[in-house]
């Protein structure tokens, strides 16, 4: 196996560590501590977004968005909840994307994507518990892992070369069957049936769906990474870009009713 083809595991690992444990102390928590992890979160993410799109601009513009996607998170999640505070997002994204010099319809959709997960977050946890977010949290760890070793041991056509030129197929595929282990595993937890194996594997898609759309940002604006505040993972956005769109799809099927009875729950079983 070439060393050259593993140079960052190394870096890659040591910060998963740590985003992990701190993930899973403030998801243990859940409450306010886990709010307050997926507001600033969502606030690092906005700030990333502005810096890419608005690299010219002064940093005090890019900070002062990522303030405002981490207040309009909080206040959003604090208050109305459901379709309401969706809606309130997506204004908030829309709003905010006109002070962007160019590509302004870019920025506010995906600056949108990252307000609804972040809210998503927070109402998943506190509506639904602690074993639902965690199968969620797993299912994009673990369709990234396998990706990852899939990727580069057994390589293979690209996915999507022109915008993602990484992502192979066989990556791809290792990802879908992670999230199918997934959700067979934690069927007896969360008290679902079979559905819950087609979920994961929709969701594990959706997230390497968020990562591309990440990937095509980053080719349009010309960076390798969103930022790098985290070693070996680039920034924020790169590592959370499949959690985004994980939690924009769970939220959107919970305020459909559909998260549980996709999932096969039985009505009245405990979330």
């Amino acid at each position: 196996m070439s060393e050259t083809r593993f140079a960052d595991l190394r870096a890659r690992v040591l910060s998963a560590l740590v985003m992990v444990a701190v993930g899973l102390a403030a998801l243990w928590l859940g409450g306010h501590a886990f709010a307050a992890l997926a507001i600033v979160l969502s606030g690092l993410m906005g700030w990333e977004l502005y810096r890419m799109m608005a690299p010219d601009a002064p940093p005090a513009r890019a900070e002062a968005h990522g303030v405002a996607a981490a207040i309009v998170v909080a206040v959003f999640s604090y208050t109305w909840g459901g379709w309401v505070s969706v809606l309130g997002l997506l204004a908030a994204a829309a709003l905010i994307a006109t002070r962007v010099p160019r590509d302004g319809r870019i920025f506010g959709a995906y600056l949108a994507l990252i307000l609804l997960a972040g809210h998503g977050l927070i109402a998943l946890r506190w509506d639904y518990g602690l074993e639902w977010v965690l199968w969620l949290i797993l299912i994009v760890i673990g369709s990234d892992v396998a990706g990852y070793f899939a990727g580069r041991i057994v390589g293979g056509p690209k996915f999507w070369p022109k915008v993602s030129p990484k992502k192979t197929w066989s990556g791809t595929v290792a990802g879908w069957v992670m999230g199918a282990l997934i959700g067979t595993a934690f069927m007896p937890i969360l008290g679902a049936g079979a559905g819950l194996v087609v979920l994961s594997i929709l969701l594990a898609l959706a997230g390497q769906m968020g990562d591309i759309a990440e990937s095509a940002i980053k080719r349009r604006v010309g960076v390798k990474d969103s930022s790098n505040l985290i070693p070996g993972h680039g920034g924020v956005l790169d590592r959370f870009d499949a959690m985004i769109a994980v939690a924009l799809v769970a939220l959107l099927m919970a305020n459909l009713g559909l998260l549980r009875a996709v999932a096969g729950v039985a009505p009245g079983t405990a979330g």
